[in-house]
């Protein structure tokens, strides 16, 4: 039986930070993560939401795992893509087809969406989750590196 996906709602806020921070310890950065359920609450479900969230469940009901994206945009191609911020399963779920569900599930969102692409970023010692992407096709892009501006260094310009 595939494994139930859907759209999380305002209830699932305690799941979602679970996971969240589930994740986080997986790769080591638990410490880094300062979500709360009202902050999640605002940027998910808000006025102007800044993300979406898929749930899956597995066999017997289980949460299993998330995604979380958002629609970003390429100017190149002048059409939106949409950004996978976080794909997670849960270790006792891994190897039944979920986390392929839910990359599966957000490709066909982005091609129903009208999106040019779907991207993501892995982190370079996460070799199992590097051969899954791989094995579905994804090419990582060797020459493109992430920057970022954030915390002290951001306000610094506000």
């Amino acid at each position: 039986m595939p494994p139930l996906i859907r759209p999380a709602t305002p209830a699932d806020l305690p799941l979602i930070l679970t996971l969240i921070r589930d994740l986080a310890a997986y790769e080591k950065l638990l410490p880094e993560v300062t979500a709360t359920e009202a902050g999640l609450g605002a940027t998910l479900f808000g006025p102007r939401p800044a993300a979406e969230c898929v749930l899956a469940f597995a066999a017997d009901g289980t949460p299993a795992g998330f995604a979380v994206f958002f629609t970003n945009y390429s100017t190149f191609l002048a059409q939106p893509g949409l950004w996978l911020e976080d794909l997670f399963v849960r270790p006792e779920h891994r190897g039944r087809g979920i986390g392929r569900a839910l990359l599966l599930h957000l490709a066909q969102l982005a091609n129903a969406r009208g999106c040019g692409r779907m991207e993501w970023a892995v982190l370079d010692w996460n070799q199992p989750a590097i051969d899954f992407y791989e094995a579905l096709g994804a090419r990582r892009l060797r020459d493109w590196q992430i920057c970022r501006l954030s915390g002290e260094a951001l306000a610094r310009h506000a």
